[in-house]
């Protein structure tokens, strides 16, 4: 895993600060650095990455609302600031990241009403934890993500099946950091990364030992009954209509390669109410693609569904 001092170097680089200007946190889990951001007061917002990402693509809508909203933001263990460890030290499973979560959020929000912001993998897990504890949930902002099988219409697509099944893919993830690379440079599509944002994207993943999180993300994907993972998140899909009431907004990248069409219909059909945004030019990123028009958006749907204004249902 990442050292305290190589994590220190990693996280005070001037140029780096300048982008992801935090001062973080770690909680300890069972001897592994839980990174988090702990940013601002008020309603707890929390915020959740996915793969190959980590909280960095949460920054600036971090800088956008922590002047009325409390942003608590974790690096999945294996992402962004956390400990990496080897498979001898972590099970990673969608089950241990709701674990992780839950300890995270009895420690610094153990009470009250929470938002969950989703993106990739972080639908997976937030709604996961929202399944374990649906009185905890108030708000919910759904960025290309899925908390549900694949679609019966959506096929794998092939690059992630080479990833998660073939000594290749293991090769060209962890050897040669493809999932990252490419993400970095596919993730965007109106506004392509530079070459500063997409150095530092991939920076947390800079080694084969470094990259295992990448590659397990992908091999867990649960398609079909017996998968690892499956009946998690079948127990999940079935339980999402409880919270169908509640205010949910979505923002939708249309030329995401992996969370399409087919997954934004699903989202519709759960979710007929929800407020909806669709760019049929965003990328998976959408956030960093289209974020100085999204996180406007978004602080204004917190704004004026925040308990309190009279416009929650």
């Amino acid at each position: 895993m990442r050292t305290d001092n190589e994590t220190a170097a990693f996280a005070t680089d001037p140029a780096f600060a300048r982008l992801y200007p935090f001062a973080g946190h770690y909680l300890d889990l069972d001897g592994l650095r839980y990174h988090y951001l702990d940013e601002g007061n008020g309603p707890p917002v929390v915020m959740l990455h996915g793969n190959p990402s980590w909280s960095f693509y949460y920054r600036n809508l971090v800088l956008a609302l922590r002047d009325r909203y409390r942003c608590i933001v974790p690096d999945h263990i294996g992402c962004g600031l956390s400990d990496k460890p080897g498979d001898d030290r972590y099970d990673y499973t969608l089950a241990r990241r709701v674990d992780d979560l839950e300890r995270l959020l009895d420690r610094v929000a153990p009470a009250g009403p929470l938002t969950l912001v989703l993106h990739d993998w972080g639908g997976m897990i937030g709604m996961a934890y929202a399944h374990r504890h649906p009185e905890r949930i108030g708000r919910l902002v759904i960025l290309n993500t899925a908390a549900f099988p694949l679609p019966p219409a959506k096929r794998l697509p092939l690059a992630l099946k080479i990833c998660r099944e073939t000594a290749l893919g293991t090769l060209l993830v962890r050897g040669g950091n493809a999932f990252s690379l490419a993400a970095s440079f596919v993730g965007c599509k109106r506004h392509p990364m530079p070459a500063a944002l997409r150095r530092a994207y991939r920076r947390p993943y800079d080694s084969w030992r470094n990259r295992i999180a990448t590659l397990r993300f992908v091999q867990d994907i649960p398609l079909a009954p017996g998968d690892r993972g499956y009946e998690l998140v079948s127990a999940v899909a079935a339980g999402l209509e409880r919270f169908r009431p509640l205010p949910t907004a979505i923002f939708w990248g249309e030329r995401d390669f992996v969370f399409d069409r087919h997954f934004l219909a699903e989202w519709q059909r759960r979710f007929p109410a929800a407020e909806l945004h669709r760019y049929p030019d965003g990328g998976h990123y959408i956030l960093e693609d289209l974020g100085e028009e999204i996180v406007p958006l978004i602080g204004a749907f917190l704004d004026r569904t925040r308990p309190g204004t009279g416009t929650t249902p």
